[in-house]
């Protein structure tokens, strides 16, 4: 325990007491934390500050082991969502965040409402999500309205055989960002095929092609018309990515049905044979597409999260540790 910022050891008799029926037991005294050779009063202090800095600074402040910070930490998260309540979501926000390099993910679950992190939970199958369904009451599940995703399966899934009354919402950034990957196979057909001249223009523009007009640089700006005076087919799919987003913009689903058709028409008429694809698993996800016009959710809420993530990882909490990764996030989301 510190006082006034000195370390400070207390020395103290406790009783104990032979019971013939529990055996022997030590008097609680009440001040130390369970298991921990620190009081409560510092192990609230710890958790305090696990706010805010790293567990390696707190041990240094505290002048304890990095373990028993982190373990102190992780006790009082456990307690703080021992007892969860869910509340009564109307719309949930359903994404997942790559953990470690590689295929290891976790799927988070937002309340869009109240930004709230509702669950979060290992793995990003049908399962991993049911597992969340499970936990919900029948009114609680009855009272969702929407849930925004992207157009993985898994989810879709999990979602129709739990929450059937609820409409999916596909939101603009994975329909655009899948859209992007097209662009990509586009260009690079188009780079193989053009002459040394032309190459020598094409040559780094992969991202450039990909980012936002507005987020470009002039220099980037400026490498971009010439491919655009150049080559038919790039310029193409750039207004057919600008055209694309125009969907969301649309308030009733009748409106936008059509506008999606137009715009399904005018890609096929492009002769691009890489859209063949796209134009199918537009159709095939189009009611999704066509919720945003009755939910109109948008990712603003998931780059925040994501952001928080990556703040979170780079403090290293225990970052080994998934149960308590977890924790923290919900703790910075509560």
């Amino acid at each position: 325990m510190n006082v006034f910022d000195f370390k400070t050891i207390i020395a103290c008799c406790y009783r104990k007491v032979r019971c013939p029926n529990c055996g022997i037991k030590v008097e609680d005294i009440g001040l130390t934390e369970p298991g921990l050779r620190i009081t409560k009063r510092l192990a609230e202090y710890i958790a305090f500050l696990c706010r805010f800095v790293t567990i390696a600074d707190v041990a240094k402040h505290v002048k304890l082991d990095w373990k028993t910070v982190k373990d102190v930490h992780k006790r009082y998260l456990l307690h703080k969502f021992s007892h969860e309540d869910f509340g009564s979501p109307r719309i949930i926000v359903v994404d997942e965040i790559a953990i470690h390099k590689g295929h290891s993910y976790l799927t988070v679950v937002i309340d869009w409402d109240t930004r709230k992190v509702l669950w979060m939970g290992k793995d990003r199958k049908e399962e991993t999500l049911k597992r969340f369904f499970d936990q919900l009451t029948p009114q609680q599940k009855n009272g969702i309205k929407a849930v925004a995703m992207d157009m993985w399966k898994p989810f879709i899934n999990a979602t129709r055989n739990n929450l059937p009354n609820a409409s999916i919402v596909f939101d603009q950034f994975h329909v655009i960002k899948t859209f992007g990957k097209i662009i990509d196979k586009v260009r690079a057909a188009e780079y193989a095929a053009a002459s040394k001249e032309e190459k020598s223009v094409m040559k780094g523009s992969k991202y450039i092609l990909l980012k936002n007009e507005e987020n470009l640089r002039e220099s980037e700006k400026n490498k971009l018309e010439k491919i655009r005076a150049m080559n038919v087919n790039i310029t193409n799919m750039l207004i057919l990515k600008d055209l694309l987003k125009k969907i969301w913009d649309y308030k009733t689903v009748a409106a936008a049905k059509k506008f999606l058709e137009y715009w399904c028409n005018l890609a096929r008429e492009s002769g691009i044979k890489y859209l063949k694809s796209f134009i199918r698993m537009l159709r095939k996800h189009e009611y999704g597409i066509l919720s945003h016009c009755i939910y109109p959710v948008h990712t603003s809420i998931i780059e925040g999260f994501n952001n928080k993530i990556k703040v979170i990882k780079r403090k290293a909490y225990g970052f080994n540790d998934i149960e308590y990764f977890i924790l923290v996030v919900k703790d910075a989301f509560f």
